[in-house]
């Protein structure tokens, strides 16, 4: 078991510390990381409740009142720091366990709160952790390359293309670019739909996410394909594998690249779960 106590300095936790809680899972197997800390730099601690644990820290109630933590989530670097400590205590988790992971910033009074919470979610729990148990989730993306870019691109390759000799030239090369950028747009969806296909049947289950705004990932290109599939470890090297050997089957369409990401806690496998969200009352 990690850390007894939620103060790293000794003696638990503060009398106006609230509960923040990571995730939920089984009991673990083996202890985590002597050296893991999270929000706050402060080492979690398993919270048991029955056959259930809870992994939580301290954190001050100043940050994660209701009030300042509504501000809080409008201040971008607190934010990610925040996101980066949470991310890394599942990650950790995930190394030992199958656990499902819970929404950032769930925060509860105290434990009484948190054992409050893993009892009345108890059925949902250990559904969610008996389907779960044994596998990870893999995120596959598949992106095409701007269409304009494209055009840009291959006119700066070749030779300066001659001007237009009319206004009526002009639009029929611009009728004709935009014929060849939806012929590829649709040979990119019938990659991606295919890929999606064949990556679902060999996963235990799969989830189609909405496409990233480009704006907001900042990932180059059109995002065609937002995919989770919910694989076994024992399976995870197969599945990388054909992931890798699809990556070259798009080549005919101009611009497409596919990444995978992963293994990750199963967020996208988790149903109404993680939406058990804490109260500070």
């Amino acid at each position: 078991m990690n850390a007894a106590n939620d103060d790293p300095h000794g003696g638990g936790p503060h009398h106006d510390d609230l509960r923040y809680v990571y995730a939920v899972c089984r009991p673990l197997a083996a202890p985590l990381a002597a050296d893991l800390t999270g929000v706050g730099g402060v080492p979690p601690r398993q919270l048991v409740h029955g056959d259930l644990v809870a992994l939580v820290g301290p954190v001050p109630e100043r940050d994660f009142a209701e009030k300042p933590l509504r501000a809080h989530l409008e201040d971008l670097d607190w934010l990610s720091g925040t996101a980066r400590a949470h991310q890394r205590v599942i990650d950790a988790l995930t190394t030992v366990t199958c656990p499902l992971p819970l929404r950032l910033a769930t925060v509860f009074r105290d434990d009484s709160g948190v054992r409050a919470m893993l009892e009345d979610g108890a059925e949902r729990f250990h559904r969610v952790l008996e389907r779960i148990d044994g596998r990870v989730e893999w995120g596959v993306k598949v992106y095409m390359e701007n269409a304009e870019n494209a055009e840009d691109a291959k006119d700066t390759a070749s030779e300066a293309p001659e001007a237009p000799r009319s206004g009526r030239d002009y639009l029929r090369r611009r009728r004709s670019q935009r014929t060849a950028q939806e012929e590829n747009w649709q040979r990119a969806e019938g990659f991606a739909r295919e890929l999606h296909e064949r990556l679902s049947e060999r996963a235990d289950d799969s989830r189609l996410h909405a496409p990233q705004n480009s704006e907001l990932s900042r990932a180059p290109g059109r995002n065609v394909l937002n995919a989770a599939y919910l694989v076994s470890r024992t399976h995870s090297e197969e599945f990388v594998e054909l992931v890798d050997r699809t990556k070259g089957d798009g080549s005919g369409t101009s611009g497409l690249r596919v990444e995978l990401t992963g293994p990750w806690a199963a967020y996208s496998f988790t149903g109404d779960a993680d939406d058990e969200e804490g109260t500070t009352a």
